[in-house]
Parts: C-alpha cells; structure tokens; sequence
C-alpha cells in the first residue's frame, strides 16, 4: 500500500477485492496514508467495520481538524517550494523538518486498538519510514558525503528476521540514484506501535513535522514509497500499484532536496522489476478531482488550508467513492 494521501480509503477496497478472490495477502507493507489503512485493516474484523471505521464522524472531524501551522504562509509555503524547484540541489544542505512544515497534526491518529481474535490475525503488517541520523541544531550546515536518513521498517519479528537474513540495502541508496542521503543499512524495529509507526509513516516532509519518538526522529514513508524489494523478501509473490509520476511542481523538488535522488527515476525503475499483480490506480487524482480532501489557498489568510467535504453526508459519500475505486481496481487486476 503505496502511499494513497488522504485518497486512503480505496485500500480498503481493494483489500476487500483481494479477499473476495481468495488472494489475500499474508503480509500488508504499507506507507504514508496506505499505513493508516494498514493499521485498520490489522485491527477490525471485517470489510464492513474498516469501511465503517473510516467513514466514522471521529475521522470526519479528525480531518477537519487539520490546519496551518500558525506561522506558515502563503508567500512562505510558494518561495520554498519554488526554491526547492529552481535552486535545490541534491540533498546540498541538512533540511530542516522540525520548523519547515505547512500543516499541524496530531502526535497520536484516531486508529481502532487491535482488541480480540476477531482481528484480522493472520495478516502481518509492515510499515516504511524514515530516521532521521541528524539533529535538529545540525540543520542547516552543508551534508557533504554524509547520509541523513535510514529506511527503517517497522514490522514484527518475522519479518525482521526475513529482512535481517537477505542482508538488503536500503534500494534508495544504491549508486544509480546518485549522490544521496539515504545511508545503505536497512533498519527494523519490532517496537514500535502500530499507531506510531503509522504517524511516522505519513510524515511527508514540507507538509507535516517529522515525527519525534523516544526512538528518534522520523520522516514518511517517501523515503520507499514503492518498497519492491522489501516486498520481495517478505513474500514469495508480490501485489504492486501501477501509479502515476510525481508532479513536477513540488513533489520531485522536495524528494531530490531532501533525499537526493529522482523520484520519476526511482518509479520507472520499480515498474521494470516483476510482480504477480499490478493494480492500475495511475488516474487516481483525475478520478477524484471533484471530490477528496484538498489543498486550498485561503487568500485572505495568506495561508494554505486542508479542506474537507463541506458535510458529514459528503465526507462518507466520499469514502463510499474511494473504496469502489479501489474494489474495482483490484478486480480489474485479477481478472487481467
């Protein structure tokens, strides 16, 4: 479950599809928004109840909830974004994502605790992040060779024993992505919860804060978004997502000036490798463009804004069109 955003809903459907064509997966590797439904799926007994949990008015309000970090403007999110484009380099500079976000959230997400035999036990969950190996007064200063961040799985012991005995590298931070700042080590943790592993997960840098631990500190999931070969050494065969490139605006300039790699470059490498099963959900954005949680600039507060459904009707109207897209999808991709 490879990131999804706020469109997160339509993994449900898709699990629900799986399960539905006796394909489902013994091990969900989640990251970013696809961590949140990872995590309901882990901890609700069937489709229903995950639907239900998502289109509850606790994740209404969770949602709407969201707003600009107090100091964050409009003027301030366009410059570093167009600075990012224009002058960003490969990872030149430790960045700095305690301060430089646009959007608050809370430390713990609305998750359903994970409370009787009616969980879906059969299903391990994995979940991609990223640590931090800098800290905050070190920002700024210029990162020459060195490495900022590790891919760090958070998963139970199996599967650490599974990634620990391949002896893999993180895939971001192989030579062909060049100068990056990902150090080679893959890291596992069988510690973490679930709900903070989740948060972590959905850390995207510029957007939210990372998010602080006794652990450490941590980005989101972007640091392997399409963790492939992760997957492949936790499972014999492998259920991907077909999706599309990042924009050209903000997303590849924040991956290459925090990370230091092409993110274009990385999906088109993923798309090379095999997998049982590609799940086409490249049109998502277009499907929902009249109908998601969205970004808004509020003029008159010089702010950018998370902005919901405008009801409660709408929001689980919403939920109910994302979790058909991703049903249908899945099936779409058994049958081909």
């Amino acid at each position: 479950m490879a990131g999804g955003g706020f469109h997160l809903g339509y993994y449900l459907g898709m699990y629900a599809a799986m399960r539905e064509l006796k394909k489902t997966p013994d091990v969900i590797l989640a990251s970013c928004g696809g961590a949140i439904a990872a995590a309901i799926i882990q901890a609700l007994p069937d489709d229903a109840e995950r639907k239900a949990w998502l289109s509850a008015p606790q994740m209404y309000q969770f949602w709407r909830g969201l707003k600009s970090k107090q100091n964050a403007t409009l003027a301030g999110s366009f410059i570093g974004a167009m600075k990012r484009r224009f002058l960003g380099g490969n990872a030149e500079h430790i960045p700095d994502l305690f301060n430089d976000y646009m959007f608050e959230i809370p430390a713990q997400l609305p998750l359903p605790e994970r409370t009787s035999d009616k969980a879906e036990e059969d299903v391990a969950v994995a979940i991609v992040a990223g640590k931090l190996l800098y800290a905050e007064n070190e920002v700024g200063q210029r990162r020459g060779q060195r490495k900022l961040f590790s891919e760090v799985i958070f998963c139970d012991e199996r599967a650490a024993a599974l990634l620990n005995q391949s002896q893999l590298e993180a895939p971001l931070s192989a030579p062909m992505y060049g100068d990056n700042a990902v150090a080679p080590q893959l890291l596992t943790d069988v510690t973490m919860s679930i709900g903070d592993a989740a948060r972590a997960s959905i850390a995207d840098m510029f957007y939210f804060r990372c998010h602080s631990h006794t652990s450490g500190d941590y980005i989101g999931g972007v640091i392997d978004l399409f963790p492939i070969e992760v997957a492949g050494c936790l499972a014999e065969n492998v259920i991907m997502e077909l999706k599309a490139g990042y924009d050209k605006t903000y997303g590849l300039p924040a991956i290459r000036t925090v990370l230091g790699f092409d993110g274009n470059q990385r999906l088109h490498q993923v798309f090379q490798q095999p997998a049982e099963m590609w799940v086409d959900t490249s049109d998502m954005e277009e499907f929902f463009l009249n109908q998601r949680i969205r970004q808004k600039i509020i003029w008159y507060k010089n702010k950018i804004d998370i902005v919901t459904p405008p009801t409660y009707a709408a929001y689980v109207q919403m939920i109910e069109a994302q979790w058909q897209f991703g049903y249908q999808r899945g099936l779409n991709s058994v049958k081909a």
